[in-house]
């Protein structure tokens, strides 16, 4: 099983930055890629980012240039920096991973339970 923590959430003023973490541990044998979604009040879950386990990275139009995610694949860790915060971006962030659990085995999807982003104007 594999369990993702997300961290980092909270309030903030329109135009400011957040830092977003998520944290995997579990049966873990490899991470592929991971992202941030997102769903707000009303709203279906929508893709902000992931970052494959090369690197490569892929962002939602609405973030380009304002949000960045990065992954330290020592610490099992990803990051979304996020900046010129606007309050279409309060939503609750998910993170989202596609492990391989043990060697062999499938990938899986795992998601963690979710942080609170709230950009007030």
């Amino acid at each position: 099983q594999v369990h993702l923590v997300e961290s980092g959430g909270g309030l903030v003023q329109a135009g400011g930055s957040l830092r977003l973490s998520c944290a995997a541990s579990g049966s873990i044998f490899r991470i592929n890629s991971m992202g941030w979604y997102r769903q707000a009040p009303g709203k279906k879950r929508e893709l902000v980012t992931f970052i494959t386990s090369g690197g490569s990275t892929n962002y939602a139009d609405s973030v380009k240039g304002r949000f960045t995610i990065s992954r330290d694949n020592a610490k099992k860790t990803v990051y979304l920096e996020m900046n010129s915060l606007k309050p279409e971006d309060t939503a609750v962030y998910y993170c989202n991973a596609d492990v391989t659990p043990v060697p062999g085995a499938g990938v899986m999807g795992s998601w963690g339970q979710g942080t609170q982003v709230t950009v007030s104007s």
